[in-house]
């Protein structure tokens, strides 16, 4: 009779071992997985990942960036339908500071391309619709048809600033010739289109270069009304605003962006739209 309780007792012990050790193991599950689930990725995908945002939170793009320099853009009144000045039927290219029209349109004007080309430029142009003829000197043109060709593409038009961007006046004919044809042809030979405009450096001219443009294809030599420099505009009247027909001249250097935001915002100012001197001048 003393043996059967003992081996009932013996019998009992690892009973109650096992159910303490399922119960410590039981204690300890939680922990683990916790754990388990603190270092395992968040898929990108899944909707319940994803931040709640308030539809009245608006995220406003990074100062300098392509999407800022957009949503910086005033908005303009509709272009009228451009009515094209008339020129003059003589030996040599009309020469003009501005336009002579009274439509409430100013152009925009960007020269060179050899110090420096922000890539962001193409963008700008395309998205925020800037239509912008470029003065290219032939040798930069050359070396970088790729880019002006993006700008192309984005809206604008390549006319011509000579080869060596010289000083023409006083030079012989042949000489000024030769710099304004010479770039003419390669200009024409990368972009399938011949300038008809031309801008001689610094704006230095006599009438030789009128003529010499002429010959070489351009119906106008075109100086400017205000020049862009690092964000600023430097009117050349005492009035400090630009008219319509006015000409605006900036370079392509390493803040042009900032010029032609300067320049966007000038022309909104004074109540006009950008055009394209192209759609001027035929």
């Amino acid at each position: 009779m003393s043996a059967t309780p003992a081996r009932r007792i013996l019998a009992v012990v690892p009973v109650v071992a096992l159910l303490v050790l399922s119960a410590c193991t039981a204690g300890r599950t939680p922990h683990a997985r916790q754990i388990t689930v603190a270092h395992q990725p968040v898929p990108s995908a899944s909707p319940s990942a994803a931040p709640s945002v308030s539809p009245s939170v608006t995220v406003r793009p990074r100062p300098g960036s392509l999407d800022w320099y957009v949503s910086q853009v005033p908005t303009f009144p509709e272009a009228p339908p451009p009515q094209p000045v008339p020129l003059p039927a003589t030996g040599a290219a009309q020469f003009w500071h501005r336009l002579p029209t009274d439509q409430k349109v100013a152009f925009i004007t960007i020269d060179d391309g050899g110090l420096a080309r922000p890539p962001e430029v193409a963008d700008f142009v395309w998205r925020a619709h800037i239509p912008v003829t470029m003065f290219l000197n032939s040798p930069a043109a050359e070396e970088h048809t790729d880019y002006f060709r993006q700008i192309m593409v984005a809206g604008g038009v390549v006319e011509n600033h000579t080869i060596t961007h010289t000083s023409l006046a006083g030079r012989s004919y042949d000489r000024q010739k030769h710099e304004i044809c010479g770039a003419a042809d390669t200009l024409e030979a990368l972009y399938g289109k011949r300038p008809t405009l031309f801008r001689p450096p610094f704006g230095e001219h006599d009438s030789t270069t009128l003529k010499a443009a002429h010959d070489c294809g351009a119906k106008a030599v075109l100086h400017w009304t205000e020049t862009v420099h690092e964000g600023k505009v430097r009117y050349q009247t005492p009035e400090k605003v630009v008219r319509p027909g006015d000409v605006l001249l900036m370079h392509f250097r390493p803040a042009l962006m900032d010029d032609l935001l300067a320049a966007l915002k000038a022309i909104h100012r004074a109540g006009l739209t950008p055009a394209l001197l192209e759609d001027y001048v035929r």
